[in-house]
């Protein structure tokens, strides 16, 4: 059985305009990926738009590239879909809110400085996580350029400190990987997140 988990962030790459980073908003899952229904994304765009694209779609067993179709906040895969997942998770994914604090190491024009980030991570794992960030008025604020970040984050069973290597940048969200954890806490996330893919 192949899950696209809520909350995951799927890219849509269509001709002629830039990468549309898409959030799932509901579990969807089948058995194979053709058979996948449609998936209910948050996207920017109006009613009856119609995008057709290459998709990069995280589901349970991994991640892959399949043509799909985006209307209406509906992601559909069309096409031929390819028989095997060619890019696998090292670790379980758990979606959720969790809130976060920190501060990120930013490079752009200016040189390199720190800014405060706060936000809500709404994937986990043991590798690493996807960060939603917020300003104060609860508004998307993600600044650009981001190599790494300070984070705290509160966990259900307490709060995560980790320095997050930025792996992928878009709008508000920020996909990274694990530099460091405080040792507290590893043992704590390897339970929470489990040893099998989610």
């Amino acid at each position: 059985m192949i899950t696209v988990p809520a909350g995951s962030s799927l890219t849509l790459r269509c001709p002629g305009v830039q990468a549309i980073v898409l959030v799932s908003l509901a579990d969807v899952s089948a058995p194979f990926l053709a058979d996948l229904e449609p998936i209910p994304v948050l996207s920017l765009d109006g009613p009856g738009v119609r995008r057709i694209g290459i998709l990069e779609l995280v589901t349970s067993a991994g991640v892959t590239w399949v043509e799909a179709e985006l209307r209406n906040d509906q992601l559909t895969v069309i096409g031929d879909a390819p028989t095997d997942v060619v890019q696998r998770r090292a670790s379980a994914r758990r979606p959720g809110t969790y809130p976060a604090v920190g501060t990120a190491q930013i490079e752009n024009i200016d040189g390199r400085h720190l800014v405060p980030l706060t936000g809500r991570v709404e994937d986990i794992s043991t590798s690493g996580l996807l960060l939603r960030a917020t300003t104060e008025d609860n508004l998307p604020s993600l600044p650009y350029g981001i190599e790494r970040t300070l984070l705290h984050v509160t966990m259900p069973w307490g709060e995560l400190t980790a320095a997050v290597t930025t792996v992928d940048q878009r709008a508000d969200l920020l996909r990274g990987t694990f530099e460091w954890i405080d040792p507290n806490a590893s043992d704590e996330l390897f339970r929470f997140c489990g040893n099998r893919l989610s």
